[in-house]
């Protein structure tokens, strides 16, 4: 990354975030950035009341519009299946499920995953192949601790989800970058892969459906990943947390179908499928037909930790079984055929600004990157500033970039009602025409 080791954001925000600095991803979290830029939307209120005038009128009609954050909860288009609410109601009021439960998760919780899981290998899972966890963050965690030794390396992909970077230094393990490469639909970049690789490597992170990049990757492809772990001797650390969640012509598959060839941690999630993403329901599953993970002082370790940072609700965890089973599929369509609309409003909005490009049009998951063209954009000096004027100026907020590793790259999350993705579209383009070249008189 052409980073130094920190990034200051050059916006005056205001006396009590003035001059603040922006970490590489190593410690920062798409959160915190998140909540500077909400930040920057508030003072620009405050300066606005300060300062009268047409501009405040004008500024204080707009309601603020977030891209940046991945919880479609946000919008009334997207919301759970009422079989799940009711599920968790029904638990809750049973008043079996108050207590604590194994810090593995509830053996019922296991089997169900495992026996969801199961569908899409040609392998069956075991309950004890699943850990329940809070969220895909701690399923992450849980991963990152339990395969953390001395001199450790883990590959990373770039763009990639920054927590897999603030996970492994807190355990004291070096990071490493490998490339997803945009014109190719942001497939790894297996020769940096192995070229970054060595005998400390833990393993490599795939993210498929892709978060930032709203990519899904093909069975050749995953399999040529899994063929690369099984030469360099290494796991593959399979983050399906948008599994399913693919709207193009590539269908979702598992990257636990290869365990056979290199042993796969799978992290998963209810989150995003079932659009609960505060309920925490996430598993960290074994897939290893071949036994690698089935070393006992391997599994000890992973319920050692487990009984380190506890799990999920119990009553949340009791609701899985019943939410797995009997979530119609007309739900899952629902939410697939939403996405595809929304990405495809983006898409086609993105194309009427200049200033920014869309490699390659998303496939799957609930996020886009974008590229920035800064040649035809006056005043604004990379993606960071971009995103910081556009939040004070507009009331939109996007997700700078650098956040996930890509630096004058934007992430714009598409899930969201189609009115208000096109309004913040909208604003985003009379933003980018106002701070163009060919606007200010430049040549």
């Amino acid at each position: 990354m052409e980073e130094t080791n920190e990034v200051k954001v050059k916006e005056n925000l205001s006396d009590g975030v003035n001059n603040q600095e922006i970490e590489t991803p190593n410690n920062i979290t798409i959160k915190g950035i998140l909540g500077l830029l909400m930040a920057n939307v508030e003072t620009a209120e405050d300066e606005d009341d300060e300062n009268g005038g047409n501009f405040k009128k004008n500024k204080r009609k707009k309601k603020v519009i977030s891209l940046g954050m991945g919880d479609p909860t946000a919008y009334s288009c997207f919301h759970s299946p009422d079989v799940a609410q009711n599920a968790v109601i029904e638990t809750l009021a049973s008043h079996k499920f108050n207590g604590y439960s194994p810090t593995v998760g509830l053996p019922q919780t296991r089997r169900a995953i495992a026996d969801y899981l199961s569908r899409d290998l040609p392998e069956k899972l075991c309950a004890d192949d699943v850990y329940v966890t809070a969220g895909c963050t701690q399923a992450i965690e849980i991963a990152l601790s339990i395969l953390a030794r001395p001199g450790a390396n883990i590959l990373l992909p770039r763009p990639g989800f920054p927590i897999y970077a603030l996970c492994a230094a807190f355990r004291h393990i070096e990071v490493r970058y490998f490339d997803l490469v945009p014109d190719k639909g942001w497939e790894v970049d297996l020769n940096a892969v192995e070229a970054l690789a060595d005998c400390n490597t833990i393993g490599i992170v795939v993210i498929n459906p892709g978060n930032p990049c709203g990519n899904v990757y093909s069975y050749q492809h995953l399999q040529e990943i899994a063929e690369t772990a099984k030469k360099l001797r290494t796991i593959v650390i399979a983050d399906e947390v948008y599994g399913h969640l693919a709207f193009g012509a590539k269908p979702f598959v598992s990257m636990g179908v290869f365990g056979a060839i290199a042993p796969v941690l799978t992290l998963g999630s209810l989150s995003k499928r079932w659009l609960v993403p505060g309920w925490r329901l996430g598993w960290l599953v074994t897939n290893d037909p071949n036994g690698t993970f089935k070393n006992p002082k391997f599994v000890e370790r992973i319920k050692k930790y487990c009984d380190i940072c506890g799990g999920p609700a119990t009553f949340i965890q009791a609701a899985v079984p019943r939410i797995i089973q009997q979530t119609e599929e007309v739900f899952f369509r629902k939410t697939i055929n939403l996405l595809k609309w929304t990405a495809d409003i983006c898409c086609e909005k993105i194309k009427e600004i200049p200033c920014i490009s869309c490699p390659h049009k998303p496939e799957g998951s609930m996020a886009v990157m974008v590229k920035l063209n800064l040649l035809l954009l006056t005043d604004i000096s990379d993606d960071i500033d971009f995103c910081f004027k556009l939040a004070k100026e507009e009331s939109v907020i996007l997700l700078p970039g650098l956040a996930v590793g890509l630096k004058n790259w934007i992430r714009i999350t598409f899930a969201a009602d189609p009115s208000s993705l096109e309004e913040a579209l909208g604003r985003l383009k009379s933003f980018c025409q106002r701070h163009s070249i060919q606007q200010n008189g430049h040549c």
